[in-house]
């Protein structure tokens, strides 16, 4: 099978994960937690457990995949994108909620990083574009799941007739990732688990030991803090101001379809203008517009500032991803991921559950703004602390061509 099919293959895969993904989680999970009965603190804590999974789990999860092979990881993590959507409608109780979510968050923490580390390995050349389609694509998923989990739950009035949708589409990945060709990752053949698991160990320490990429991956967590702060409150906040369920999905929606939209670009651009400038005008973005929404009433007013929270997205996330795939060796890929997806679901997890006490004790405005300034904060402290390897790249080849010119 070419790069290209297996490629393309896997982008199909992260799509439809991901829209099975997202039509679970917003806007139908809140509101579902809501008519449950949850506080707002217990709501912030359903929408961020299946995160918190991935805090614990696409570490290890990226790591093996450096020992075990990326396949036999993806099949493991599309089993959870399959099974679990099908036990939604037998939840009567918020807690009995709170415990499927974490198990339901198994199928992006095994496949998220191990994917991106399968694409990273495709291509050295042009990385960030080809990480930023791969994104794309799973934002077409993560579009597309809220639309349709929203307009469903709109038209049927019905939770379990939405889950068991997603029960559907959840089986498509793991179809998918069947088809895709082996990759026994040959140089491992005939390791003893002792040196498997020596090599496991040591990947982590290394990766964990480079501080840029931790800082750019605490970078990826504040974004994702502010994102999944609004992924978690804007829809009882839409409901409280009056919206219904078709234009709460249509707002959500918008962001999504942006960051969709952007992504190969703002990667391509990327691979050119270099990994940091990109990475800070981005979440400057972010943080500059996310306290603006809860300012907000009107459905005209939200599309325009949601369209730009999610520029601000597209244009962090490829290339912070391919950031931190240049920092490291190939063969460390995996646990680089996993170190990057655990930081980043740190973020995404602590984001609905900081808003949620904050919006209890202060209300929805101030508690946009202040983990807006933390998000900024962070920019600041990335800026000054870590370079960027494409750019000291680029100045190294300029002086190389300057010296044959002076010849």
């Amino acid at each position: 099978m070419s790069i290209w099919t297996t490629f393309v293959r896997l982008c199909a895969v992260s799509l439809l994960g991901r829209l099975s993904y997202q039509m679970a989680r917003s806007p139908v999970l809140p509101r579902f937690a809501q008519d449950l009965g949850s506080a707002p603190e217990l709501i912030g804590l359903i929408v961020a457990a299946s995160t918190i999974t991935g805090v614990f789990i696409k570490l290890p999860a990226g790591a093996l995949s450096d020992v075990l092979g990326r396949k036999r990881m993806m099949l493991l993590g599309c089993l959870f994108f399959a099974v679990p959507p099908f036990l939604y409608p037998f939840v009567h109780s918020p807690g009995t909620l709170l415990a499927l979510r974490f198990l339901h968050g198994v199928a992006t923490a095994i496949f998220s990083p191990v994917a991106s580390a399968f694409v990273a390995d495709l291509s050295k050349e042009e990385r960030g574009e080809k990480l930023g389609w791969f994104a794309a694509a799973g934002d077409i998923g993560s579009t597309l799941g809220p639309l349709i989990g929203g307009l469903l739950l709109f038209y049927t009035a019905s939770y379990q007739m939405t889950y068991l949708t997603v029960g559907v589409f959840g089986l498509f990945p793991l179809l998918l990732i069947l088809r895709l060709p082996d990759d026994e990752m040959p140089r491992h053949a005939g390791k003893t688990l002792g040196a498997r698991s020596q090599q496991f160990w040591s990947g982590i320490r290394e990766v964990l030991g480079s501080r840029a990429v931790v800082i750019a991956s605490l970078l990826e967590a504040a974004m994702y803090m502010g994102y999944g702060a609004f992924l978690g409150f804007f829809p009882p906040y839409a409901k409280g101001i009056g919206l219904n369920d078709a234009q709460i999905a249509l707002v959500m929606g918008i962001q999504l379809a942006t960051t969709m939209l952007a992504k190969p670009l703002s990667g391509r651009l990327s691979d050119r203008l270099g990994r940091k400038p990109m990475i800070l005008a981005g979440l400057l973005l972010c943080a500059a517009t996310l306290p603006a929404i809860p300012t907000l009433a009107s459905p005209w007013l939200l599309f325009p500032v949601s369209a730009l929270f999610g520029l601000g997205v597209a244009i962090v996330t490829p290339s912070t991803t391919a950031l931190v795939a240049d920092l490291v060796k190939g063969q460390r890929m995996g646990s680089a991921m996993g170190v990057f997806g655990t930081i980043w679901d740190t973020g995404e997890a602590g984001g609905p559950i900081l808003a949620g006490f904050l919006i209890a004790s202060l209300g929805y405005s101030p508690a946009f703004t202040m983990i807006a300034l933390l998000m900024a904060v962070v920019a600041l402290v990335f800026a000054v602390l870590v370079r960027d390897p494409q750019a000291v790249q680029w100045a190294g080849m300029n002086i190389k061509t300057e010296e044959k010119k002076g010849l």
